[in-house]
């Protein structure tokens, strides 16, 4: 399969590079500094423009996961033009490419997140929940909806709602072990709020799956099946590094250092991957102290 992703050099782009070249894919990778794609992703071809790509080139699938970083400070108009552009204007020019190349791709992965559902709350949350109202969840909508487009051109369009993904190679984890370690773990808040968590293993293996099984179609959650709250999620990783874990950060504080951003960390979701699970995927890592002992 001759594939094009964007946003490869990223956590899940890496690992998903390794998990298709294996299969013997052969893959394009669009980044704004094609000299570092190797060196990041292997034995693949880097492309530093979607304007290099001619109607005449053949992709099969596109994989789309590019996108600034959410968690980055505070939301100024500014950076919440960057959030926007990075995602919609991007996906909206990819479509583009997609309608007028001589043959199209038959298959879409395009990115998403379970903040697509906002602060849920104690409400469970499977694929067939609405949307949100805060600006991450009307991210969401808006960038799925500009892959939702893809459709009309023929393509298998599968949204892919990632929850919090853990890795050894960054991402959460990386950003929390450095405290963690000395003993500074803290939760976040009063600890209430759900955080919809997966393995990187799982993240890639469910991508494959949709890639490759023309069934798939539509919004799919990628997290593990048992959800957990902040503050236990806070004692589970202490407890795998061995160390304590007493502190915490008010929300008074998180609020005035990131303002409206603040809910990415006080808020959550209880999400739950009911669609994979229908389509009889195998977790490998389904319970949170079975992932961070693989990968600590």
């Amino acid at each position: 399969m001759n594939i094009l992703l964007t946003g490869g050099t990223g956590l899940i782009g890496r690992a998903l590079c390794r998990a298709l070249l294996e299969r013997g894919c052969q893959i394009t990778v669009l980044s704004r500094r094609p000299a570092t794609v190797a060196e990041r992703c292997g034995a693949v071809r880097a492309m530093a423009s979607l304007e290099q790509w001619r109607p005449g080139d053949r992709y099969d699938a596109v994989i789309n996961l590019a996108g600034a970083p959410i968690v980055s400070g505070r939301w100024s108009a500014r950076r919440k033009r960057v959030l926007w552009d990075s995602r919609i204007a991007s996906t909206e020019q990819l479509v583009e490419k997609i309608a007028a190349a001589e043959t199209r791709p038959k298959v879409l992965l395009s990115g998403s997140a379970v903040g697509f559902y906002g602060d849920s709350g104690e409400r469970q949350v499977t694929e067939d929940a609405p949307p949100g109202d805060d600006f991450g969840a009307r991210l969401c909508e808006a960038w799925e909806q500009a892959a939702r487009r893809a459709e009309d051109l023929g393509a298998r369009v599968c949204l892919l709602r990632t929850g919090l993904v853990l890795s050894r190679a960054g991402g959460l984890l990386a950003r929390m072990l450095p405290p963690f370690r000395l003993g500074l773990g803290a939760r976040l808040g009063d600890g209430s709020q759900w955080m919809s968590w997966i393995h990187i293993d799982d993240q890639v293996a469910m991508m494959v799956k949709l890639l490759f099984e023309d069934a798939h179609h539509g919004a799919y959650n990628l997290c593990a099946p048992e959800p957990v709250r902040n503050t236990d999620f806070t004692a589970r990783l202490a407890a795998a590094l061995h160390r304590p874990a007493v502190l915490f950060a008010p929300a008074p504080v998180i609020h005035a250092a990131l303002g409206e951003a603040a809910c990415l960390l006080l808020g959550g979701q209880r999400a739950a991957p009911a669609r994979m699970t229908a389509a009889d995927y195998r977790f490998r890592h389904a319970a949170l102290d079975g992932a961070l002992r693989q990968l600590l």
